[in-house]
């Protein structure tokens, strides 16, 4: 099969990409993350690859790193773009349009950083999306999609389908199945990631009840899918990186459930991944800074 893909490096590296979702340079980690989507929706499936495939194709024609385009790293955002918008807004010419326009701006945004050694994560594309959204609501009459109030409401709370869920909203999908096909397609690549990412969920969806979230969006892993990413980002064999892993995560809750109920974010559509990234972020400068003290 590695001969198949061999064959077609950019099939490969539009899967990689999209397994880079979730920090995997892994294209069965992609493939199953794909098979998800479009479990969960069509449209949001062929969004992915087309946004993933517009970055994929702008980063070799900008004659990017070969390196870094065969590792994916130049899809993920991409394809986060693509399933927001399909996700968001009903699949009309504009926003297939704008789902390959935005692939390729993510692909530059995140070249530049790379280009400045900054982790910036999936920053290009809340920055993208953000400024997308603000505009389409502003200026368009384009109608939400109609998976926006499709409401999948349990029989009962289940708290391990509710962490399971975490790693569905990651990419958008609400589905009890998507979410555990992303969890598998996680551990595949690397058992430790995943479950670091599912302690993580557990531990989203605990503080979020705790703190007075709503029980059915907390099902629906809303407030556990950032700590997954956060938990990913850190996870290892180390003791210490259990630590590091608690502080990303509790700081990732803490802003989320923040931006969430004070609603700062609702203008531009939510907050996406920005938890994720603001609490990796604070958790990188204390390392640095707990590195430097110590040395």
């Amino acid at each position: 099969m590695n001969e198949f893909f061999k064959k077609l490096p950019f099939l490969d590296n539009v899967l990689k990409g999209i397994g880079q979702i979730m920090l995997q340079e892994n294209r069965w980690t992609g493939l199953l993350f794909l098979i998800g989507i479009f479990m969960g929706s069509w449209q949001c499936g062929v969004a992915v690859l087309i946004s993933t495939a517009a970055g994929t194709f702008t980063a070799m024609k900008l004659k990017y790193d070969k390196s870094e385009i065969n590792a994916g790293l130049y899809g993920f955002s991409a394809a986060l773009v693509g399933v927001a918008l399909a996700f968001l807004f009903e699949t009309t010419i504009l926003i297939w349009g704008l789902i390959i326009l935005g692939g390729a701006l993510a692909a530059i945004i995140q070249h530049f950083f790379i280009q400045k050694k900054i982790p910036v994560f999936t920053f290009p594309f809340i920055m993208i999306t953000w400024i997308l959204v603000f505009a389409l609501h502003h200026f368009t009459h384009i109608p939400p999609s109609a998976m926006l109030s499709t409401e999948v409401i349990p029989s009962k709370y289940d708290d391990f389908l509710t962490c399971t869920n975490g790693f569905g909203e990651v990419i958008f999908q609400g589905g009890v199945l998507s979410g555990m096909i992303f969890f598998l397609a996680v551990f595949i690549s690397s058992p430790v990631a995943a479950l670091y990412g599912l302690a993580a969920s557990i531990l989203g969806a605990g503080l979020s009840q705790w703190n007075g979230e709503p029980v059915k969006e907390i099902h629906m892993g809303l407030f556990g899918f950032n700590a997954v990413l956060s938990a990913i980002v850190f996870s290892g064999v180390k003791k210490t990186d259990g630590l590091w892993v608690l502080i990303a995560v509790l700081l990732t809750i803490a802003i989320d459930d923040f931006l969430i109920d004070n609603h700062y974010l609702d203008i531009v559509g939510g907050v996406f991944t920005f938890p994720f990234v603001a609490g990796t972020w604070i958790t990188l400068l204390i390392q640095k800074i707990f590195i430097k003290t110590k040395a």
